[in-house]
């Protein structure tokens, strides 16, 4: 192939090639590339990119239509020629495009068939190789296969790089990583710690301000109790001064606690308001506000807050009952007033969460009714008061999970769907109120939980792919908030989860992968939130289990060596936390699988034993939690595998048929049928799984631990086409 020539010198960092009905996609790459920082450290080292710049500019972007031309014209032509990369923004319409096909084959001339990175925004790569998919390639032609140095079509297939910014893919922020790391050519695993650290710096610096602040409030709150104490003469002083305390302690709570949240600095976050309580408390009670009081509540609630994330439940639920002192005195003061009503209700609902996650079940539906029964007043003279709504949503969602975890799917289905209903309406006459969107997605969430406990997997991964798409849109419009980003991980990883029950397990895989590099960047920013450390250990587990029926017994220790550790940490700073407690002993279960299938007797029973004395209490505390008699079930089951004595593995079996048959509802959940289709193969009892195992079918259930067994068992489980169809569908429904 011919090489770009000397006297073209390299005078722009990338050509951005594409399709004009895609230009909003290049328009965006193009600021995104042309504003990226290149992390400081990478700055100067030189590889086969050539050394690394400072800034990736100038970006070549044609902004004119070709199509009125015969050929590419000479000002393109020559920006090809003088440009390190070509980047392609994929789609069916590019596809299509002679134009990007001709700059693609005139760069492949040029000798840059190597420097060639692609953007995936619509559309399938290589889909034309698919039977009856053709309309949907995003990939030009010459960009499937090679072409010569005369031009003519070879059998080579390319494979370029490609970033891919679809529903499921990199997500902006990672497509963007991924380019950049091709065009500089760096590591993307390097990139994107050093970018990390970045942005860690960052959170350092808004850190910085906060501590500033809270010197600054230190003062003020000083100047304001001396100047309280001067002669009447000066009193119009010390009110000022009091009143400017008041305002900054106000952007504490507000503005300034808000960034510190989105850049998840949880430790920063509880001194900036513990700071506003010492404030709070200097004060003499006969001279404290109206106001003053208001801001004595949302301290105490937003301290809560961080002590929730954090796992500190005791001391979350004593700052969450402080705040509702506070609060039930203001509105007891004034009952009219429907900001302190909501407030109330709000840190009533907070108090209700901290007895959800301790598995105090009556506590917590006491606590839900009460805020419930403080909103409905508050309803009755302001009906249409949209925050009002919200709270009702809120409280339909809490009520829904107390319901499930008593085993009352009926009336849990009901709290979600009037929950949905709720921020239907609401998301029509907010729609750009990012809360609500997010609460909309959750409530898709709960009727996907619902629609598994039924057996109704494609409605289930439909009503998941919906949260999943309001998060990530949520996300991409504000990549730096970390809450956008645990919501999103999480719903991609539930997700995960239900794609390989449905026998995608590729795709679940993917996704569960996507979550824990996720929820390793949240630790990374703020090591104190336990609510990332937990999903790296949780979603770790669920990974290390595909990766193990999959044949990646490595990589599933390797999980298992992160997950473990994490747990151990989190059960030791609460022991109280019944969701730590049951996610410890699934990944004691997983561990006990993967040494049984290395040999391991030892630890594999040991394991389970751990596992088992773990989880029996907790299905004591709450017989009708799903996740809890699941993990039991896996438990049990896996004990039995590995146990030496016959009749103790027997009676392992037999105990986990009696709890599968122990539920009232959900008998259909096709996870607690397809134990008891191991536990009777197991035992010998092959007509008895018949019929589950005919359920399973009907279901589209594929799970790789079955499909294993039912193998071993030379039991034929073909897929369930119809299953196919049905569960395309609803995914496309439901976008």
């Amino acid at each position: 192939m011919a090489q770009r020539s000397t006297a073209q010198a390299v005078r722009y960092r990338a050509f951005i090639s594409y399709s004009h009905r895609d230009k909003t996609w290049a328009a965006w790459l193009h600021r995104a590339l042309e504003t990226y920082a290149v992390p400081h450290r990478l700055i100067g080292r030189v590889t086969d990119r050539g050394a690394v710049p400072k800034r990736l500019v100038p970006i070549f972007r044609d902004t004119d239509e070709l199509a009125t031309a015969r050929d590419l014209g000479k000002e393109v032509s020559d920006a090809l020629a003088q440009s390190a990369c070509l980047l392609v923004v994929c789609s069916p319409e590019a596809a299509l495009s002679r134009w990007v096909d001709e700059e693609i084959r005139t760069y492949q001339r040029l000798g840059g068939a190597e420097r060639i990175f692609c953007l995936v925004v619509a559309g399938e790569p290589n889909a034309s190789r698919m039977t009856g998919r053709g309309a949907e390639e995003c990939f030009p032609p010459a960009l499937r296969q090679r072409y010569d140095a005369e031009g003519n079509l070879t059998d080579d297939v390319i494979e370029p790089l490609a970033a891919d910014v679809r529903l499921g893919g990199d997500g902006k922020h990672d497509a963007l990583c991924k380019l950049v790391a091709g065009m500089l050519g760096v590591g993307l695993d390097e990139l994107k710690r050093r970018d990390l650290q970045r942005r860690a710096r960052r959170a350092v610096a808004i850190s910085t301000v906060a501590v500033a602040v809270m010197i600054v409030t230190t003062i003020l709150a000083i100047s304001a109790t001396i100047a309280r104490r001067d002669a009447v003469a000066a009193s119009h002083v010390a009110e000022r001064r009091q009143k400017d305390a008041e305002d900054l302690v106000a952007f504490m709570l507000g503005d300034l606690n808000d960034k510190l949240a989105q850049v998840s600095r949880l430790d920063i976050l509880e001194a900036v308001d513990d700071r506003a309580m010492a404030y709070f408390q200097a004060q003499p009670t006969h001279e404290v506000s109206g106001r003053a009081l208001l801001q004595r509540a949302t301290a105490l609630e937003k301290i809560g807050s961080v002590r929730l994330d954090q796992g500190r439940l005791d001391a979350a639920l004593a700052s969450y009952e402080a705040a509702r002192s506070v609060a039930a005195n203001l509105t007891a003061k004034d009952p009219a007033n429907i900001p302190r009503q909501v407030l109330l209700a709000e840190i009533v609902t907070f108090i209700g969460m901290v007895h959800w996650r301790q598995a105090r079940l009556d506590d917590a539906q006491h606590a839900f009714a009460d805020a419930r029964a403080t909103l409905a007043r508050a309803e009755q003279t302001a009906p249409e008061n949209n925050d009002l709504h919200f709270q009702l949503a809120m409280l339909d969602n809490n009520m829904g999970r107390v319901m499930e975890a008593r085993g009352a799917i009926d009336e849990a289905e009901k709290h979600y769907g009037d929950m949905l209903a709720r921020m239907q309406r609401l998301a029509v006459a907010e729609p750009h109120d990012a809360d609500v969107a997010e609460w909309l997605g959750s409530a898709h969430y709960n009727l996907g939980k619902v629609a598994l406990l039924r057996g109704e997997i494609a409605n289930a991964i439909a009503q998941y792919s919906a949260d999943e798409a309001i998060q990530a849109r949520l996300s991409s419009a504000d990549p730096k908030d970390a809450n956008r980003k645990d919501s999103l991980l999480t719903v991609q990883a539930i997700l995960g989860r239900a794609q390989a029950l449905a026998g995608d397990v590729p795709a679940g895989m993917q996704r569960l992968q996507r979550a824990v590099d996720a929820a390793h960047t949240l630790v990374a920013l703020d090591a104190t939130n336990t609510d990332a450390q937990e999903h790296v250990a949780l979603f770790s587990t669920h990974l290390a289990r595909l990766r193990r029926l999959t044949g990646d017994a490595s990589a599933a220790r390797e999980l298992m060596a992160t997950a473990l550790p994490i747990f151990m940490g989190l059960r030791k700073q609460d022991a109280h936390n019944a969701g730590w407690q049951r996610e410890y002993a699934e990944a004691r279960t997983e561990e006990s699988l993967q040494a049984g299938q290395r040999g391991d007797t030892a630890l594999a029973r040991a394991s389970a034993a751990e596992a088992m004395a773990v989880l029996e209490p907790l299905k004591a505390a709450q017989p009708g939690d799903r996740a809890t008699l699941l993990a039991t079930l896996s438990a049990h089951l896996a004990a039995a595998d590995v146990s030496p004595d016959p009749a103790e593995a027997r009676a392992l079996r037999e105990g986990a048929l009696h709890d599968a048959a122990t539920p009232t509802h959900g008998q259909t959940d096709p996870r607690l049928v397809a134990f008891q289709v191991e536990a009777m193969l197991a035992l010998g009892r092959h007509a008895e799984a018949e019929p589950l195992i005919r359920t399973l079918w009907n279901a589209g259930y594929r799970d790789p631990a079955l499909v294993q067994q039912l193998r071993r068992a030379h039991i034929d489980y073909p897929v369930n086409q119809a299953f196919q169809r049905e569960l395309v569908a609803a995914t496309v429904g439901g976008r």
